[in-house]
């Protein structure tokens, strides 16, 4: 596996890819770097970690020399363990990663590259319009060179512009609940009017909309309260505004994994006004706990999100937007029964097995792939 350096928010979707492999693979060599140092990794797994830093700059020709760098460190790593390795994934930031691409193929070895989210909004709202043209650029590239892609879902195809290469296109995901961890500790109708958001705190994931919707939702149910969790840059302006709030809004950090299920279980909504998303495991453990969900119809979210059936969508994310949305989602008579709904979906459609078995079609397509070559 190849991911660029991860941030915290990415280590258990790392984490949780591992496993899945693990079963499928004799040994597995993981580059990556950032935070993934916290990546944990059970004795007697043959899972091998080789990390990858970088420093932070602001500056952007730095940031393209510091980019090129990482690439060439990544690539480097790549030669000196080839010979242990059949094939490839790139995940975390494996789409632009052309140096590592391009070094694989001279080396002779299938790649399966993995989009994890719906990234061309994340580039054109940050990025800026040069930047996003040479990451599409790369991206293009990397889809010729690579073997199969894999994809959260059939809507994802056309918001990558992926049409041509469906015929190497996988559907699958690394994510899968722990349901020993991710229950109903607390039923919906004990909980307070407790609403959550719990993400990271930056501009595409609709925070501060989400701030702003506060008082607009108290002029009405004057008796909620709010919840967010999280960390990123603008935590100073939702920390800020958590100390105006009259004790209505409590800021609690970045909330270890292990302790999400109890904030989820006091919930009595989950907030998600994200612009861009891929596939929120954050969305499926607060379904799981039994929480409802009111999330923007970005990424793959409506392939989970029925509206009013399993959770609850909002088309609009403006604070007046998310405002009238969380009264109706508070105030739905079928609340409990679309909890329900959502659980047994989670039930069925994200556990290990059903992780294991997509990922084992792939690496089997590779194989076959790989006879048909010799022969």
């Amino acid at each position: 596996m190849v991911t660029w350096p991860i941030l915290t928010a990415g280590v258990v979707p790392l984490q949780r890819l591992i496993l899945v492999l693990h079963p499928l693979s004799n040994e597995l060599h993981v580059i990556t770097g950032g935070a993934a140092r916290d990546i944990f990794v059970k004795a007697g797994h043959r899972v091998y970690l080789y990390l990858i830093e970088q420093d932070s700059t602001a500056n952007t020709l730095l940031r393209v020399i510091r980019n090129i760098s990482t690439q060439l460190k990544i690539s480097w790593r790549l030669c000196r363990i080839a010979r242990h390795v059949d094939f490839w994934i790139f995940f975390f930031g494996g789409p632009v990663l052309l140096l590592p691409m391009l070094t694989a193929k001279l080396l002779l070895k299938d790649v399966v590259l993995a989009f994890t989210g719906s990234a061309p909004e994340d580039m054109r709202a940050q990025a800026g319009r040069f930047i996003s043209k040479v990451v599409g650029f790369l991206i293009k590239i990397n889809c010729i060179f690579s073997s199969r892609m894999v994809i959260y879902s059939e809507s994802l195809i056309k918001t990558w512009g992926l049409e041509k290469y469906e015929h190497k296109i996988f559907i699958a995901h690394e994510h899968f609940l722990d349901f020993d961890k991710f229950k109903v500790q607390k039923p919906l109708n004990g909980r307070e009017n407790l609403i959550g958001y719990i993400g990271r705190l930056s501009e595409e994931k609709g925070i501060l909309n989400f701030i702003e919707a506060i008082p607009r939702v108290l002029e009405t149910r004057g008796e909620a309260a709010f919840l967010i969790g999280g960390d990123g840059q603008l935590r100073s302006q939702v920390e800020e505004n958590a100390n105006k709030s009259n004790n209505r809004v409590k800021y609690a950090g970045w909330i270890l994994h292990n302790e999400l299920p109890h904030y989820l279980n006091e919930l009595k909504l989950l907030v998600l006004p994200s612009y861009t998303e891929g596939l929120p495991n954050i969305m499926l453990e607060a379904m799981a706990c039994g929480t409802p969900v009111l999330a923007t119809p970005v990424g793959s979210i409506p392939d989970v999100v029925k509206d009013g059936e399993t959770a609850f969508i909002m088309k609009d994310n403006s604070a007046e937007g998310i405002s009238r949305n969380i009264i109706r989602a508070l105030t739905n008579p079928n609340l409990e029964k679309i909890t329900t709904n959502a659980l047994a979906l989670v039930e069925k459609e994200f556990t290990y097995e059903a992780a294991v078995e997509k990922y084992r079609d792939i690496l089997a397509s590779l194989k076959a792939k790989k006879q048909i070559e010799a022969t």
